[in-house]
């Protein structure tokens, strides 16, 4: 395995960090519980020292890959290759124009942000993952999601430390610039949200049902989320007779429903199976490979297609080296 051109000197941050680990395994940082080995992994818990790191990073055209929580990724099973830096950094100024570091727990700020009375945010109950992963995709969920929140951020691009206006992400359904092009070296240190006051109670009892429908349908088991975007085709919508009145006016078809259409439901490959529960949830059940999860969502995405003419595009991302999978 080759090692990555990282140069450490004294000025950078690393060169002093006692928590710098080689060959570090993926698996313990996925919620999917796979990947391989990183050549160098790092624990960012500064939001300064992150950003100073960066900027080097940047102007030295050095490796390095950014995760959250590793909530949304199936990183591959021969790891990644350079450095791999775990944005942990957890700064936080609670108000109508929340501040927070990209690296802050993204359900515990809903949390605080209910406890506070500020509205906006009770989507997010039950998602797991940083703020900063759910900028990257622009996660949502019952009608809501964080890129209209967004009033700016703070980004190193170009080695290059500045605050910029939410048009800079680009934002679209479940994507971002920095989803598009996974080579932009381009990172998010901070993030300013607008939220707005709310009745307490009414928060919290949206934030209950919320999590009581994410229970009653989804899996517990190690997984990475919902697996494939939503699909907007309106014909599509109005030709399934299953769909809601409500899904078909809006030309939305959830990936789930044409998975399940499919016969997913069970489907198993090595230790990767379709969610039982869920039909675009594909769970970890018994020590499952990267390649067993790619290989089955591969599947999954054939059977649709064969169906109903429908390319399914992955929420998920595959990061890491592929190179020598199957």
């Amino acid at each position: 395995m080759s090692r990555p051109n990282i140069k450490l000197d004294r000025m950078n941050p690393l060169s002093n960090a006692l928590n710098v680990k080689a060959e570090e395994p993926m698996s313990l940082h996925t919620t999917l519980r796979v990947g391989g080995s990183s050549d160098l992994y790092w624990q960012a818990d500064n939001v300064d020292e992150l950003g100073e790191l960066m900027s080097k990073l940047q102007i030295a055209e050095e490796p390095f890959t950014l995760i959250g929580e590793g909530s949304n990724v199936c990183i591959a099973d021969a790891g990644v290759r350079g450095l791999v830096i775990q944005n942990r950094c957890s700064g936080l100024k609670l108000g109508e124009l929340t501040e927070v570091d990209c690296g802050y727990n993204l359900m515990r700020l809903s949390f605080l942000a209910m406890r506070e009375g500020l509205d906006g945010l009770a989507w997010a109950v039950g998602i797991p993952g940083t703020v900063g992963g759910a900028l990257v995709s622009n996660a949502g969920a019952y009608r809501g999601n964080i890129g209209p929140l967004v009033a700016s951020l703070e980004v190193v691009e170009n080695g290059t430390r500045k605050w910029v206006g939410p048009e800079w992400m680009e934002f679209s359904y479940r994507d971002s610039r920095l989803r598009r092009n996974p080579m932009v070296s381009s990172v998010l240190l901070r993030v300013r949200l607008r939220l707005c006051k709310g009745i307490r109670e009414i928060i919290r009892s949206q934030m209950r049902e919320f999590q009581r429908q994410r229970i009653s349908k989804q899996p517990w088991g190690p997984s990475a989320g919902s697996f494939f975007k939503n699909v907007n085709n309106s014909s599509l919508a109005h030709s399934l007779s299953q769909l809601p009145e409500a899904l078909k006016q809006v030309g939305v078809v959830p990936a789930a429903v044409l998975t399940e259409a499919c016969d997913c439901k069970g489907l198993r490959v090595g230790g990767a199976e379709v969610s039982v529960r869920h039909a675009n949830f594909v769970v970890n059940s018994n020590n499952a490979t990267a390649n067993d999860i790619r290989n089955l969502t591969q599947i999954m995405k054939k059977r649709v297609f064969e169906q109903f003419g429908v390319v399914l595009e992955e929420e998920v991302l595959f990061m890491g080296d592929w190179r020598s999978e199957g």
